[in-house]
């Protein structure tokens, strides 16, 4: 069984005082029906875990009721931080889950053939997560105002979602960096932890985040060209 965790329980606080990023509409519906119904539609997934803020539980079944998502899912709540969050995903696994997609849940562009690609690496490799190298100039600055150097790019890549793995890999990566209570800023570096190879997997196509608003105009562009 091939599962997927939509991490939901982020309160964007990068998009402003107040502001939900995952409620905020673009091309016709909310940020996170896109992501759902990515996942929803993906053949190579048969279950979903979707973690939420505690109290948010009804507007998710409300999300589900009004855009028929028919794949089997699970609401479940949220951690302090997306790493007990996602935790408390892999905890809500069902038995049979034998490889894991871990998805941001404003990452709504994301396409099946990334979904199946991670899913295929990460049952060969242990682990896989989609990015794409690094093209522009990387610049370290120590202070946030002067230039310190400038640095090689040509091995560098950014990480996206999804990010996949067996199962008990990630359940293991993880329980060794809480173990170590460590923090980590992505899914994978739980691998590192464990000394796990990671494959990357290029993204064909763009895949952005909502993170600042105005990530939205170019997130609603991608979304009305992928729909016509």
């Amino acid at each position: 069984m091939n599962s997927a965790i939509i991490v939901a329980a982020g309160r964007g606080t990068r998009m402003g005082s107040g502001v939900d990023k995952l409620f905020l509409e673009v091309a016709g519906r909310p940020v996170i029906a896109h992501t759902w119904q990515r996942f929803n539609d993906a053949k190579c997934i048969d279950e979903l875990i979707i973690v939420v803020r505690d109290g948010m539980q009804s507007a998710f079944e409300e999300l589900a009721a009004q855009f028929k998502f028919t794949k089997p899912f699970r609401l479940v709540v949220g951690g302090v931080e997306r790493q007990d969050s996602v935790w408390n995903g892999l905890l809500a696994l069902s038995p049979q889950a034998k490889i894991v997609a871990i998805q941001d849940a404003a990452r709504p562009c994301t396409s099946d053939e990334l979904i199946e690609a991670t899913i295929t690496a990460a049952r060969e490799t242990g682990a896989a997560v989609a990015g794409q190298p690094v093209t522009d100039t990387i610049k370290e600055s120590a202070d946030g105002k002067i230039i310190s150097r400038t640095i090689d790019r040509s091995k560098l890549w950014t990480m996206q979602t999804p990010q996949t793995f067996r199962v008990e890999v990630i359940r293991r990566a993880f329980a060794e960096m809480r173990k170590r209570g460590l923090a980590v800023t992505d899914d994978t570096a739980a691998c590192e932890v464990i000394g796990q190879p990671v494959r990357l997997v290029a993204t064909a196509t763009p895949n952005p985040k909502v993170t600042l608003p105005g990530d939205l105009p170019y997130i609603e562009l991608l979304l009305r060209q992928q729909a016509s």
